[in-house]
C-alpha cells in the first residue's frame, strides 16, 4: 500500500464506502462525491483493467472503451506493478485468470 495515500481523510472516505449496501446507494453516494467525469473515468479504467486481464489488445480496448493508449498503459502498469487491488476484485467477482481470452 502506498503510504502517501494512507491519511485520516482517506480512511474516513473508505469507511463511508464500506457502509454502502447496494448499487443504488453507490450511485447516490458517488454522484455526490465525484463529478460525472471522475466517475466515468474510474469506470473506464476498471473496464480497461478487466479487458487487459481477458487478454484483449490495446487496439481492441481503445476501440471498445474510448480510452487512450496512455490510459491503457497506466492501467496495465497498475495490473503488473500495483497493489493487486484489481486482481483481488476480479477474483471475488469470478473474473480470475481462467476467464481470460486465449
Amino acid at each position: 500500500m502506498n503510504n502517501k495515500l494512507k491519511t485520516k481523510e482517506v480512511d474516513h472516505l473508505f469507511d463511508a464506502v464500506l457502509t454502502l449496501k447496494d448499487k443504488d446507494e453507490c450511485y447516490k453516494f458517488f454522484e455526490d462525491v465525484c463529478t460525472i467525469n471522475e466517475l466515468l473515468s474510474m469506470a473506464q479504467r476498471y473496464e480497461v483493467a478487466k479487458m487487459l486481464r481477458e487478454g484483449h489488445t490495446y487496439l481492441e480496448i481503445a476501440k471498445s472503451t474510448g480510452a487512450s493508449t496512455a490510459t491503457i498503459s497506466r492501467v496495465n502498469r497498475s495490473l503488473n506493478y500495483g497493489a493487486d487491488g484489481y486482481d483481488m476484485v476480479f477474483e471475488r467477482l469470478g473474473l480470475s485468470a481462467d476467464s481470460r481470452k486465449n
